[in-house]
């Protein structure tokens, strides 16, 4: 991606499956297994949480019944094509008031039996999917696919992306840092959550295996407030401008919610201090792209 910026690299996760990526998917291996024809499985998220989408259109491959349950944001175009794409897998999916009253209806599903699937999929659970992102990375860095960036800059929201990554990057004993760019509050986004994300999946990962595994170092994550733009889901100058070169030049999609945040971001980084930048493209952009060469209503385009 030097059209774009010296040394920088796209990891493409919003392609790590069909027919929708994103680094959502990788969570939802682990936290849908199991689930099958008949059952049901609730989630909750912001009204265009891609979370929310990708969780209902896994579980409805598996024959399972997806309940969302949201709570009001801040809205872009791409957050709106969400949210419309939300209501139509799950034949109607009203936004609650607040995210209190959206937590409320979700545990009320959850008492009558439905599986739980958390906020952003950030569990240790979920966390081991980007476990498994940190390991594919450090291998294809050791067979010479790409050399070893000196840093990788993710949207930095409920946190499982960063942490899993840092946590297989030390287990492959590679050492890169991770940058996640704050998109949420920082209630929620904040290096004390990482590092507790990364010990209780370590602890999952030796209690499951029996052996001690390779941590973190303290500096192996580090977060970057300055382009957060003061609300989820609200577009920054910086990222409306990076996305607009993004596809000018390569012809990829960058989502203003997440993905923008952190691409101008990481062209920063990439000009100021050097080196090999990574960005790892966690949105799928393919659908809206589709919506916008087609012309059909963002509630229509096909993903089954």
């Amino acid at each position: 991606m030097d059209l774009l910026a010296p040394g920088l690299l796209f990891k493409r996760e919003d392609l790590v499956a069909d027919p929708l990526g994103g680094n959502k998917v990788r969570a939802l291996e682990f936290l849908l297994g199991g689930v099958g024809s008949g059952d049901r499985v609730v989630t909750v998220g912001a009204a265009g949480s891609t979370h929310a989408l990708a969780t209902e259109v896994y579980a409805r491959r598996l024959g399972a019944s997806p309940l969302v349950f949201r709570w009001r944001q801040e809205m872009n175009d791409a957050a709106r094509r969400v949210s419309d794409r939300i209501g139509t897998e799950t034949n109607g999916s009203p936004v609650q008031r607040t995210l209190v009253g959206a937590y409320a209806r979700a545990l009320v599903a959850r008492l009558r039996g439905a599986r739980w699937i958390p906020a952003g999929g950030s569990t240790p659970l979920g966390v081991l999917g980007q476990v498994n992102a940190g390991l594919e990375l450090a291998a294809q860095v050791s067979e010479g696919s790409l050399p070893r960036p000196d840093r990788i800059v993710v949207p930095l929201g409920t946190g499982g992306t960063a942490a899993g990554l840092a946590l297989g990057l030390a287990l492959a004993n590679i050492e890169i840092t991770v940058v996640g760019v704050r998109v949420v509050s920082r209630i929620v986004a904040n290096a004390a959550h990482v590092r507790r994300l990364v010990a209780r999946t370590s602890r999952l990962i030796e209690r499951l295996t029996g052996e001690s595994i390779a941590r973190p170092t303290p500096h192996s994550v580090r977060i970057v407030h300055d382009y957060f733009g003061g609300a989820y889901g609200r577009a920054t100058a910086a990222g409306r401008a990076v996305a607009a070169r993004c596809l000018d030049r390569t012809g990829i999609v960058i989502d203003p919610t997440y993905g923008a945040k952190a691409l101008a971001a990481a062209v920063a980084m990439g000009e100021r201090e050097g080196g090999t930048t990574l960005f790892w493209l966690s949105f799928d952009g393919r659908w809206l792209r589709a919506v916008e060469s087609t012309g059909a209503p963002s509630g229509r385009v096909a993903l089954t």
